[in-house]
């Protein structure tokens, strides 16, 4: 196994929206295209984080429509899993307005499983002569049973509700930083062409999202309004809310993703090249500390799971960014690095996810700033030190303590958040 390159594969992909709608849509065009018949009717259960995430996003090339639910049945009509987390980039005006029909004649249901803690994605589709279900688990393409009419014709060992965790995921988590820093230093010509694919695609976002004058924008307004200096910071900030701002948004521009999820991918990216690039650091160095921050991306979500109650853009997207920074100047330096991961996670740590929506902006915004203090004190030799508050005795160890914090400490926190979105869904009926 080749594990930088299966991190890439399996967490750095183009998304074309947000990434658990999307999923659910891949699932469905799993399903269906295993029915090979009209499909008549579906279910979909999931996880409460792919449910909290796909209940507010506005899905691209719907018109505006939102959540999971409609792009589930845009995917089963479609029927195409060849295209996989790019499957929307296919609906066009007339399968939305079938997908509107079959969603207004009660022909498809939702609900989620609050005893999975994992990433969890469950379809069943029904046609005039049989039925399919697919279960996706553990990451936002990973197949891990397929039934045609209760036939098993794929299936890994699996448990519904029980941790789905792909093999490069196990050998990721035994690696140290230092591990994953020598890793990121292998990178070769394809994965720097790679890395460069998702840096102009992520940027390509940021006009999009400063015409749409939401979060971006208006930090940007507040910057010449108030006369406060143009830094390489309020510059950040303003790039990584604004491409946030896009796709939350349903703009029809994909996303270059880290962890699986679009939003991480913009902090991952964006922030380490924005910095970089201001600083003048060599470039094959800048391409290295951002395939670093993938890495570091990655390495958190194996202890904190994909959708953690604990906001992934702020806690393993900034820490992979802060780390970024801080080999771009440091290199190696697991002092500087140690201090930085601390930094991060004492001051992010407690920003719960409550659901993809278009306010992600302002939490993606408050990632950029915490993530560059991080790294700039930590450059100075300034942080939180080791074992004080959550801070462990390693970076690592300190990573493994958020990742407690979210799947034991928060999960009361994720019950009442969803208990909310509910109400909110009775008020707005």
């Amino acid at each position: 196994m080749h594990l930088l390159k299966e991190v890439f594969a399996h967490e750095v992909f183009p998304a074309f929206g947000c990434t658990e709608p999307i999923s659910v849509a891949y699932a469905a065009a799993v399903a269906a295209s295993e029915l090979a018949e009209p499909v008549t009717a579906m279910q979909i259960i999931v996880d409460p984080g792919v449910y909290k995430n796909g209940k507010s996003v506005i899905v691209p090339n719907t018109g505006g429509e939102r959540g999971n639910v409609i792009a589930g049945v845009i995917g089963a009509l479609l029927a195409r899993p060849d295209l996989k987390m790019e499957i929307l980039k296919a609906a066009d005006t007339d399968i939305v307005d079938k997908a509107r029909t079959f969603i207004q004649q009660q022909r498809v249901t939702i609900d989620y499983d609050p005893e999975c803690t994992d990433l969890y994605i469950q379809i069943t589709v029904q046609g005039p002569s049989h039925s399919v279900e697919v279960v996706i688990a553990g990451s936002h393409t990973n197949l891990v049973q397929l039934k045609r009419d209760g036939r098993v014709i794929k299936s890994s060992s699996f448990t519904s509700g029980e941790k789905q965790e792909p093999e490069y995921r196990k050998a990721l988590r035994q690696l140290t930083i230092m591990d994953l820093i020598a890793l990121a230093e292998q990178a070769d010509m394809d994965d720097f062409a790679y890395i460069q694919r998702g840096i102009d695609m992520n940027l390509a976002l940021v006009d999009e999202g400063m015409k749409l004058k939401k979060v971006g924008y208006q930090i940007a307004e507040l910057m010449k309004s108030t006369g406060l200096a143009d830094t390489g910071v309020i510059q950040s900030k303003v790039l990584t809310a604004s491409a946030s701002d896009a796709r939350m948004a349903g703009l029809p521009y994909p996303v270059m993703s880290s962890g699986g999820a679009g939003n991480q991918g913009v902090v991952a990216i964006l922030v380490a090249h924005a910095v970089g690039k201001s600083l003048k650091i060599d470039e094959t160095v800048i391409l290295k500390s951002i395939v670093l921050s993938h890495l570091i991306n990655a390495y958190v979500k194996c202890f904190t799971g994909d959708l953690s109650v604990i906001c992934g853009c702020a806690i393993a997207a900034g820490m992979g960014a802060a780390v970024a920074m801080v080999y771009q100047q440091c290199g190696a330096d697991m002092y500087r690095i140690g201090l930085a991961v601390n930094t991060v996670a004492c001051d992010l740590g407690g920003i719960f996810c409550d659901g993809a929506k278009e306010g992600c902006a302002i939490k993606v915004a408050g990632a950029t700033d915490a993530s560059i203090r991080a790294a700039f004190m930590a450059i100075k030799g300034f942080g939180i030190p080791a074992c004080e508050g959550i801070a462990g005795l390693s970076p690592e160890k300190t990573i493994q303590n958020i990742g407690r914090i979210g799947n034991e400490g928060m999960r009361e926190v994720n019950r009442l958040i969803l208990e909310l979105m509910r109400d909110n869904d009775q008020v707005n009926g």
